[in-house]
């Protein structure tokens, strides 16, 4: 049975969301802040973590920054916020989904699956590694290094990453890859995947790497050698 935390400030959101998470099979964990959050994430080693944006003292996105210092533990991003930029600044931090409030429980339930089905997916059969130039992805143990570094990766940068480097020959659109990282991809749009994207040049960037390719009209593929 997964853990499942949920940290939100406000408790009947905490108790709704708890109970649809028992309801669907999981372990829910509650904290009322992002400090406690924080130290049950460290206790409990969580499956994935549901985090609302907007609390008082620490808010959600200081607490994922921190556990994306420590974890590279699934993120969904609970937020009242209808925005735009709020839901980017979001995956630029690592949050593997956003929800904006109000939200429905069966809504929210999908995501977690589809989330942590992507975190356990079986590798193909077969194909334990992934090996182009520097970049190599371990399907088996779900990490991926560049020049024999690791790069800590989330769930959903980490399918992104791998359906582009299965198929290195591949110029992908983004609704391609839409249907490579998510169960349900009417809830993603282009930005969402932009923004993925960029996160993961990003992280080889500051390696001296860039394992993915602007196709200029079309979307993305891996970057030659």
């Amino acid at each position: 049975m997964h853990k499942v935390l949920v940290v939100d400030d406000d408790a009947h959101i905490r108790e709704v969301v708890c109970f649809a998470l028992r309801r669907a099979g999981y372990q829910p964990l509650g904290a009322a802040d992002g400090k406690a959050g924080l130290e049950m994430a460290a206790r409990e080693l969580p499956a994935l973590v549901i985090l609302d944006i907007l609390m008082p003292e620490l808010d959600g996105t200081a607490v994922c920054r921190r556990l994306r210092a420590v974890s590279d533990v699934p993120v969904i991003f609970l937020t009242s916020k209808d925005e735009e930029m709020d839901r980017i600044l979001g995956l630029e931090l690592g949050a593997d989904d956003y929800v904006v409030k109000p939200f429905s429980p069966g809504e929210l339930m999908a995501r977690v699956k589809a989330v942590l089905r992507r975190r356990v997916s079986a590798a193909p059969a077969g194909s334990e590694r992934l090996v182009r130039g520097a970049l190599v992805i371990d399907l088996e143990a779900h990490t991926a290094s560049w020049a024999g570094t690791d790069v800590a990766l989330t769930a959903t940068e980490f399918s992104l990453l791998k359906a582009i480097a299965a198929q290195p020959r591949r110029a992908f659109t983004r609704d391609n890859l839409m249907t490579a990282a998510y169960a349900n991809a009417r809830f993603v749009s282009d930005r969402t995947i932009d923004s993925h994207v960029r996160h993961i040049r990003a992280k080889f960037q500051a390696l001296g790497g860039d394992p993915i390719e602007t196709v200029h009209g079309v979307g993305y593929k891996l970057a030659a050698g």
